[in-house]
């Protein structure tokens, strides 16, 4: 049988289904390290005032601390309301818990109100992070943990010198007890030691923190999203475990800081009673 061959009509719809292009995949977008680069908000170009929802966002923070506590405080009352009882039972904390206990009442009542500001500051930064239309720590990226643990540093350094204008570095540079021929080698560690990695241990320890709390947030709760948004069908059932993984890593944020706060006001804490220590 001789084969026919096919007509020009014929052949229009299997060109076209040939040349059809094949359905898109969703595509999933996950977080990135530009999340913590946004453009800027208010002063575009402006090399000293331009500013993006990060830099917004901790002066929000710094005016909503402010307020709290005036408000908090402003009408003491002997029996407090809740209101009032929460802020008494925050500054109790930080007092008894973390300086009196640490520096003791004397000591303590001269260093309390830059380790309370830097507790406050550290938390409230930090919870920015969970909350939702925000989703970002405003000590995710370097310049507040920077500048909060360079306070630290300068108060260590100042109440060392203050109470023991030459032992402080004579004693952290050379320490007693060391024979003198291994100064040549402990020197440079303890300097390094005391003067350098305390104040950027304290930035690196804060930030990373953040930064990674901020990425797993984001990834479980966009694939959340994708899941059920962009693919939708058996796709649903991950969404669910992500959702599942999301919300039990958001009260883990919540735990991490807290601790971060307390952590970096009480190696504050520490600092300033190794520099007022005797032994200097």
């Amino acid at each position: 049988m001789l084969e026919t061959p096919l007509s020009a009509a014929a052949l229009i719809p299997i060109l076209a289904f040939a040349t059809a292009p094949a359905t898109e995949t969703p595509e999933f977008k996950g977080p990135s390290i530009l999340d913590f680069f946004p453009p800027a908000i208010f002063f575009e170009g402006n090399e000293f005032f331009e500013m993006n929802r990060i830099m917004l966002l901790r002066l929000v923070i710094v005016a909503l601390i402010f307020i709290l506590f005036w408000l908090g405080t402003r009408k003491m009352q002997l029996v407090p309301g809740r209101f009032q009882g929460t802020i008494e039972m925050g500054l109790e904390f930080v007092r008894k818990s973390i300086v009196e206990d640490l520096l003791g009442q004397k000591d303590g009542k001269r260093f309390l109100p830059l380790i309370t500001t830097i507790f406050f500051l550290v938390l409230f930064m930090n919870l920015t992070g969970i909350v939702p239309g925000i989703n970002i720590s405003a000590n995710s990226v370097i310049g507040m943990p920077l500048v909060l643990a360079v306070a630290a540093y300068v108060a260590f350094i100042w109440a060392g010198l203050r109470k023991h204008p030459w032992a402080f570095l004579r004693n952290a540079l050379f320490p007693p007890g060391v024979p003198p021929f291994l100064y040549i080698i402990v020197t440079p560690i303890e300097f390094v030691s005391m003067f350098i990695l305390r104040p950027v241990t304290l930035t690196l320890r804060l930030l990373m923190n953040m930064i990674v709390g901020h990425l797993l947030l984001v990834l479980f709760f966009s694939a959340t999203a994708f899941f059920m948004v962009e693919l939708g069908g058996w796709w649903i059932a991950a969404s669910a475990v992500t959702l599942a993984f999301g919300t039990a890593f958001t009260f883990f944020e919540i735990l991490v800081s807290v601790l971060q706060a307390y952590v970096f006001a009480l190696l504050t804490t520490v600092y300033i009673q190794l520099a007022l220590a005797d032994e200097h």
